[in-house]
């Protein structure tokens, strides 16, 4: 069954759910993720993995990332911490086919990825710290699946709810999911009458030297009119 709260999440951009996690005064958007590739938003329940550096300890030790693939769905994302230090690729294009295979919403990467333009091809999101051609083999491994993890200053857990677009990413722990999809959904609406108030002609001054700096309060405190 589709997760509702999902559903709602993909209706909504980056920059209200940081604003709705402001609020809330829950951690904000996470910064400097990039889109490799295909720049489409992405929302999800998180799938994790934590990437460690050196070579795996022994030779059966599973190759990244697989396991996330196959255990993730279309509600999912997977998020990747590789923190090392090393410049290797978290994620691959054999990666993207197999997720986009399995209808996966996206993935999300602290660290670097490659294959970019394999991904763009074949219209995976992917929003990464960085890019790189180096290959993880021999450089760096799974060290753990399903764990708390961090992205930027952020810890993921497992079943968090990300979202992601080319303004940043947000994390929602699962437990206050449904705090910040009914605030990010009072901003988002807020930001829509005042977008008709600035087409109808009011002064953007005053658009916004009375409502934005309400933006964050309840509804029962805030409701703009610009009729």
């Amino acid at each position: 069954m589709a997760d509702d709260a999902v559903a709602r999440l993909r209706k909504l951009d980056v920059c209200d759910l940081s604003d709705a996690l402001d609020a809330l005064k829950l951690e904000p958007a996470v910064t400097g993720l990039r889109p490799l590739g295909t720049p489409r938003p992405i929302a999800g329940r998180a799938v994790t993995v934590r990437l460690v550096a050196g070579p795996p300890p022994t030779a059966s030790t599973r190759h990244l990332g697989t396991a996330a693939v196959e255990a993730a769905g279309p509600d999912d994302l997977i998020v990747i911490e590789q923190r090392s230090g090393i410049d290797a690729a978290a994620w691959g294009g054999i990666l993207s086919r197999a997720a986009q295979h399995r209808g996966i919403a996206g993935t999300v990467i602290e660290g670097p990825g490659r294959d970019v333009e394999e991904a763009d091809s074949i219209g995976y999101p992917v929003y990464a710290r960085s890019s790189t051609a180096r290959t993880a083999r021999g450089r760096i491994y799974e060290a753990e699946f399903q764990v708390a993890i961090t992205v930027g200053g952020t810890t993921v857990s497992p079943g968090d709810y990300v979202a992601a677009d080319r303004s940043g990413c947000v994390v929602i722990p699962a437990a206050h999911i449904a705090d910040v999809l009914a605030r990010a959904e009072d901003i988002r609406d807020k930001s829509e009458r005042m977008a008709a108030a600035v087409a109808k002609g009011l002064p953007v001054s005053q658009v916004m030297g009375g409502d934005y700096e309400n933006m964050l309060h309840g509804k029962s405190e805030d409701t703009p009119s610009h009729g």
